[in-house]
């Protein structure tokens, strides 16, 4: 019974544990690059939501053979896993630019912790 409930909700708790994970990194780090790898963390944890909710038991692809009854199928929506997809890569450029972004501002500054930016900021 355990042992059920355990396996049938892995992918909820590793879900969990990502978001506060990540969630933790963007609040408690004051470096930059450590918060990038957060949201990268966070949003990994809602791809992986996405795509537990759009498992169906015995489900298999939309893609009907001419000859099958289409009444005994189950399909999956695509729908959910062609939007994770979208959003991977979208994240993924997203990671590229800011971790342009905290290139230049290591080059401006020499450092890439947030409270000494913010003191380097406030003296300019």
């Amino acid at each position: 019974m355990a042992l059920e409930l355990l396996t049938g909700t892995f992918a909820y708790a590793t879900m969990f544990v990502l978001l506060a994970v990540g969630l933790y990194m963007m609040i408690a780090n004051e470096n930059l690059v450590k918060k990038i790898i957060g949201v990268n963390l966070f949003q990994t944890a809602i791809f992986l939501f996405f795509v537990s909710v759009a498992y169906v038991e015995e489900g298999s692809s939309p893609v009907v053979p001419a000859e099958a009854d289409p009444e005994g199928l189950v399909l999956a929506s695509p729908l959910p896993h062609v939007i994770v997809l979208t959003a991977i890569v979208v994240g993924v450029a997203l990671t590229a630019v800011g971790l342009a972004l905290v290139v230049r501002i290591y080059a401006e500054y020499g450092t890439l912790r947030e409270d000494t930016l913010r003191e380097v900021r406030t003296d300019e």
